[in-house]
This record gives C-alpha cells, structure tokens and sequence, in this order.
C-alpha cells in the first residue's frame, strides 16, 4: 500500500486544526451568546406540565400527566446548587377513575452531594433529606444551556460537525457522559445524559430547548422539553428569567449531620408461616411452602431486597424464596424484582408486564452495576391473567384486580386458609385515630367490588403501604359502606 506524500499528510494536518479549531470557536461562541461567564446564577419561572416518572397505568402508556401552575428553578452554577419550586395538579383522564385531584406542593434542593425537600410552607419546615435524588438533580443543573456550556468548558468536551450545527462531548466526574448539540446560531439544542434507576439501569435523560428569545439580558429557550425513559418527564413554557438573583441554597445542619438511614425489616406473624414485612414506606409478606417461601413484593431497589432475603432467611432458614409476587410494574414495587432474579427466584407477574420487563432487564447497568448485572442470569417469569395458584401447605391465590384506574396488570393475593388479602396501592388504610375520607378512593372502591365479585372470604387486609393490618370492615368503612357483622 503506498504511504501518503508529504503533501497529503500536511494537508490533512491542517484540514484537522482548521476542524478542532472551528469547533472551539463554536464553544466559545456559544459561551458568549449565552452570557455564560456573566452567568453565576439563573433563576426561571414557567408554567407546563410535568410527568410522575415510572407510574404509568399499563407499560404501554407515558408517565401520567400533572399541569403546572407554576415551576420556579434557581440554580447556583459555581456551587452546584438548585431549588425547583413545583405547583401541579394531576390531569384528569376520562378513561380512568382515580382519587379527585388535589393541589401539590415540591420544594426541592441539591447543593453538592446533599439533597432535600422541604414541604409546603403551610407546614413545620423540617428538612427531609433525598440522598436518591443527588445523582438527578445535579444532571438537571448541567442539562440548561448555560450549565452545559460551562461544564463543556470546565470538563475539555470534545466535538464534532453536525449538517447544522455541532456536536459536544465530556464526561462529569470520571462516570457521567453528556453529550449535547449546537445550533448554526451557537445555542444549546439538545442535552443527552445518562443517569441510574433500579428499575431501567442506565437511564436516558434528554432536555430539548427551543425558540430562543431574550430575556433582559440572557439568551434563554422560552420552550423546555425533558424525556426520561423514553417518556416526557417536563414540558415547560419559560415567561421570566433573572440573571444572578440572590439566593441561598445552603444545606440546613440536619440535612449536613444526617446519617444514612438503616434499612430494617420487622416482621410480624399474620397467621402459622405467614409474616408480614415492614421497616420502611413499603411491605412485603413472607408465606412458607413445604420446603421454600413464596414472597410477596419487592419494593424500591436492591438495598430494600437484600434485606428482605436475609430477614426471610432468619425467620425460615433453609428454605429459599422460589416465587416473588410482583403487585404491579411501578418503579416503587418493582424496583427491587431484579435481585431476585439474580438470587433465582421465579417472578410472577401479570402476562402484560412481563416482555416489558424482560427487555428493561436487558438494559446495560453501569452507572451503578446490581448483582443481576454482574451474574447476568436468565429471568424466570411466571404469569397470570386472571387467576393463579401457587403454594402446598398455604395455598396462594394470585388474582387480576379488574378495571382498576391504578393499574392493568395489577395484583392481589389471597391465602384462603388464613383468609388474609394482599395488596399494594388500590387501599391504603390510615392510622387507626384518622378520621374517615370525605370521600371514597375510587381505588378502594374497586378493590372492594373485585373482593365481591370474586368471593373472597376476607377476615385481615395485609396492605403493602400504610401503618396497620386492617379487616374488611376498615375497607367498608373508608369507601362510605356501613360494617357487617363477622361471620364467626
């Protein structure tokens, strides 16, 4: 093969300075468009709508949808900080009964590797802290124009020509790539990013900026649009926009002295081998077979799982955990499933969740590798439609909750013999001193009617969230009916 002349090789050489030299131009260019060195500080209001990530009523659909009255984001660039203020209202859907929407509340902040809500102002100002929620937040901050610029900036982003514009990219802290594009007139168009989440792994987080105008002095998009997993996450109309607004986003001390909380399993004995698992915001139910344990949920993430398998193992050593119930595909309930399919547990789930899961199992887990990541096994799924039957020595009812706004592929559990009902979202019951709803949960309500229609003889309601195993009569009572008499 003959080798290039001499030529050849100094003009390529300068072909590729002309190139490298353009794109920083670019850089630059932006950097200045955007008022970026002047720009320690932003503040943005906007009204829109924003999305409830991983909730959605069948795997099929979008996250649900939310109005924002009103989304208030300040951000302090030079010391990582933000706070987004969040006024929504879920938006009604004709073809689902859900609970009368209600006016909600965010306030929520990051400041380094800190994060915290406070609640609305109606409320005690206590700080609760969100060590989760560090990792998407600190994205949310390099995913506006002037945070990206600065961060391309800060962190030698590489580039590349694009038909119209270009294309930059780094990497944040040796882990998080970005990737974003410039327009011909040297504005932000797109921000790409990759970020963790139990259920999807190593999650798309994209941010979509368009119609620039200019707001006093910053060039700012007036539209925002956020995509996570696919799905819109925020939709944002900008009306006002504040350049270096005073703001301090400085971490209260218990949010600066809190400890990382322990993850506890208690466990409570609902009837002989059946024990009801609780600790935490979410529950699970342990029931033992002859010679293996069927479990009932597996909530939140990893963490929340290895502590349900070593709990299990001390109250029934020996006997492994063959089936995990799944209630339902949101992330809250399923974001724990994947450590039991690494741990070699059949996951039994409704027949409409289960080629979702199969392909989000597949997805790469990088950014925070789990042990089904690392042992890459098979998943052993079982499915229901209607009806199931697992169970020996405690038989196991496993039924479809029908025409529920909550969910299509939804779960109770039924032991017949111990006549305990299982379930997850549809009732919540309130501490025992709470006074009745105003009104029914419509949720509740059709989690009563699927008890009827299928015939179920229900002495104990063993919820998945909540305070207290209730009966049926607490069922009765929280969607307006009067109680009966016990059969016994």
């Amino acid at each position: 093969m003959r080798r290039p002349t001499t030529p050849r090789l100094a003009l390529l050489a300068t072909l590729l300075t002309t190139a490298f030299a353009a794109h920083a131009a670019s850089l630059q260019e932006a950097a200045a468009r955007l008022a970026v060195d002047k720009t320690q500080a932003i503040e943005f209001a906007a009204t829109g709508h924003w999305f409830q990530f991983g909730q959605a009523p069948n795997v099929k659909q979008p996250w649900p949808r939310f109005d924002v009255q009103k989304y208030v984001a300040d951000i302090d660039y030079a010391k990582g900080a933000a706070r987004v203020q969040i006024t929504r209202l879920q938006a009604d859907d004709p073809q689902r009964r859900r609970p009368a929407p209600s006016t909600q509340w965010l306030d929520q902040y990051v400041n380094g590797k800190q994060a915290w809500n406070l609640p609305p102002v109606s409320q005690p100002q206590t700080a609760t802290p969100q060590p989760a929620a560090v990792e998407e937040r600190q994205a949310e901050i390099i995913s506006t124009p002037q945070g990206f610029i600065k961060a391309a900036l800060a962190n030698q982003a590489t580039s590349k020509p694009l038909k119209n514009g270009v294309e930059l990219r780094f990497t944040v802290d040796g882990k998080y790539l970005y990737v974003g594009t410039l327009n011909a007139a040297n504005e932000v168009e797109k921000i790409s990013t990759w970020i963790d989440n139990p259920v999807l792994g190593d999650t798309l987080l994209e941010t979509e900026f368009t119609k620039y105008k200019d707001f006093g002095n910053l060039r700012f998009p007036s539209e925002i649009v956020r995509l996570q997993g696919g799905h819109p996450v925020l939709a944002l109309q900008v009306n006002e926009v504040k350049v270096n607004p005073s703001i301090d986003l400085t971490p209260p001390d218990s949010v600066k002295n809190a400890q990382s909380a322990a993850i506890t399993v208690t466990a409570d004995k609902l009837a002989d081998g059946v024990f009801y698992l609780t600790g935490g915001t979410h529950h699970s139910v342990a029931i033992e077979q002859n010679d293996h344990i069927i479990l009932v949920e597996a909530p939140l993430n990893e963490a929340r799982s290895q502590a349900l398998i070593a709990k299990v193992g001390e109250l029934f050593p020996g006997k492994p955990i063959n089936y995990l119930v799944n209630t339902h595909v949101h992330f809250d309930h399923s974001g724990g499933l994947r450590t039991f399919v690494d741990a070699g547990a059949t996951i039994v789930t409704h027949k409409l969740n289960a080629p979702y899961y199969q392909k989000i199992w597949a997805n790469p887990h990088t950014l925070n590798p789990d042990a089904l990541a690392r042992s890459k096994k098979t998943p052993r799924i079982e499915t229901f439609g209607d009806k199931l039957v697992l169970g020996d020595s405690h038989k196991v009812e496993i039924h479809n909750i029908v025409d529920s706004g909550h969910n299509d592929g939804f779960a109770l559990i039924y032991l017949p013999a111990a006549k305990i009902l299982i379930e997850a979202d549809a009732y919540t019951p309130a501490a025992a001193s709470a006074p009745l709803p105003a009104s029914p949960n419509p949720y509740s309500v059709n989690l009563y009617n699927n008890i009827q229609r299928l015939k179920l003889d229900v002495d104990k309601i063993a919820a998945l969230h909540g305070p207290r195993v209730v009966t049926l009569n607490d069922l009765r009572a929280a969607i307006g009916l009067g109680t009966v008499a016990s059969a016994k």
